[in-house]
């Protein structure tokens, strides 16, 4: 998983109904763009984070998903 600041980490819920949560990278702490991230998610809360496998990045530039 690679990232740069400003692409969109999208966690999904793991519990049917409980929703995705989408936060915006804004420091990447891992060298060339690997985890962890720290990301401000939408509801403020700002935390670093190592994705796992339910969880894809959202590249600013072109709205490229990767997981």
């Amino acid at each position: 998983m690679h990232a740069t600041v400003g692409d969109k980490l999208v966690q999904h819920g793991r519990i049917v109904g409980q929703h995705d949560k989408v936060g915006e990278i804004v420091e990447v702490m891992g060298k060339e763009g690997n985890p962890p991230y720290r990301v401000r998610f939408e509801d403020g809360h700002e935390g670093v984070c190592s994705p796992g496998p339910d969880a894809e990045i959202r590249h600013k530039e072109a709205g490229r998903r990767v997981r």
